[in-house]
């Protein structure tokens, strides 16, 4: 196995990390990444393999766990939670209750009011030059899942402060501020939720978080700590991927002077995942001693799956770096996969699909007025703002 050598956040890997990944793939599909001390797979065939494969998992082998730091301990009662930590039969029941609130009638029944949110920012822009990152991609998600959950409006912009806090410490440039300001975060989200699920146990209404409270199969429910975590991840996972996924396509469609349609938002919106997905990078333990693809991996080993670099395999994609949105899809990993597969990915691409097509017809002479920059997110994949001119 190959070892190479690249900071996650130098300037230029930032804006451009795949032709780091190009020559990781080429070396086989398994690579050593020094400044990770990290196994990483590579190849589109790898990352498939070991999202699904049950030997390895996103929850720590119990006797490799370390003590967490006392200025952690409020980020930490929440990931103890988190089905995304979790493997079964803890995941298993978690997924299970939580997908019973969470069904596809309820989230296809969201597309006339994603429309009518799109509709309604686009009339609000204060025009003639706009951040499309602030004024369309970022409230579109968490005004949506905050109405999921039944939250107000204007309690969005508080949701989204305590989300980029959160998730700025699974970032390669985190540091002790980081790590503080995430903790606060999550001691505030969970103190306000907290308040949320008390009062929908007194009044249910019609909203997931009621749904969530009701969710019951064979006299299991969600305890308060897992409804807290649940709202949590629900936000934080659905929000953060969904802004960088529509600042990306965005950025892509104008900077090759494309629209996209009502009949072809499917396409363009796989086609935009595929060709750079809001996340690059997920993590997996291995929980028995295994050997895969010439490599020995011990229990308690620690393997990087590169989904930035297994959508731009040219063994599965032709011309993996254009971008074609007429392309015939075919699998990606921008929603990972196997038993860890994201749970809002119906919504992330109701979400595209209805509102990427009402930007580009409501403005039609929109044009950017910067070239695009990535921001310094590594392991996600986004920009630091997008901004055009109607």
């Amino acid at each position: 196995m190959r070892s190479f050598s690249q900071s996650p956040t130098d300037p230029a890997f930032v804006q451009d990390p795949y032709p780091f990944y190009d020559r990781m793939r080429a070396s086989g599909d398994l690579a050593y990444w020094e400044d990770y001390s990290l196994v990483c797979a590579t190849s589109h065939r790898t990352v498939h393999a070991l999202l699904r494969d049950r030997r390895f998992g996103r929850e720590i082998p119990a006797e490799l766990a370390q003590p967490v730091p006392d200025h952690l301990a409020p980020f930490y009662r929440i990931e103890d939670h988190s089905m995304l930590e979790l493997e079964a039969p803890r995941h298993t029941r978690l997924r299970g209750l939580v997908l019973r609130a969470f069904t596809s009638r309820r989230i296809a029944g969201l597309g006339p009011e994603i429309a009518a949110l799109a509709h309604g920012l686009i009339d609000g822009f204060d025009g003639p030059d706009v951040d499309l990152l602030t004024a369309f991609c970022q409230p579109i998600p968490v005004i949506v899942i905050a109405r999921l959950l039944g939250v107000p409006d204007d309690m969005a912009p508080q949701l989204l402060r305590w989300s980029n806090d959160m998730v700025a410490i699974y970032q390669a440039r985190r540091t002790r501020a980081i790590e503080d300001a995430a903790a606060s975060a999550a001691e505030a989200f969970a103190d306000f939720l907290r308040g949320y699920v008390d009062a929908r146990r007194r009044a249910p209404r019609d909203d997931l978080l009621s749904q969530l409270i009701a969710a019951e199969e064979e006299g299991e429910r969600l305890s308060l700590d897992e409804l807290i975590a649940t709202c949590i991840l629900l936000l934080n996972a659905g929000h953060e991927a969904t802004v960088h996924t529509m600042g990306n396509g965005i950025a892509l469609l104008l900077s090759h002077d494309m629209t996209v349609t009502e009949a072809t938002a499917a396409r363009t919106a796989e086609e935009i995942m595929r060709h750079d997905p809001p996340l690059h990078m997920f993590t997996r333990y291995a929980y028995e001693d295994t050997e895969l693809y010439g490599h020995r991996f011990a229990r308690g080993d620690k393997v990087a799956l590169l989904l930035g670099a297994a959508g731009r395999d040219p063994e599965v994609f032709t011309d993996p770096h254009v971008f074609a949105p007429g392309r015939e899809p075919r699998p990606h990993h921008a929603f990972g996969g196997g038993a860890h597969f994201c749970i809002g990915a119906p919504l992330a691409r109701l979400e595209l699909q209805t509102a990427l097509p009402i930007l580009f017809e409501r403005l039609p002479r929109m044009r950017l007025t910067e070239p695009p920059r990535f921001a310094d997110l590594y392991h996600f994949h986004g920009l630091e703002s997008l901004r055009v001119t109607l």
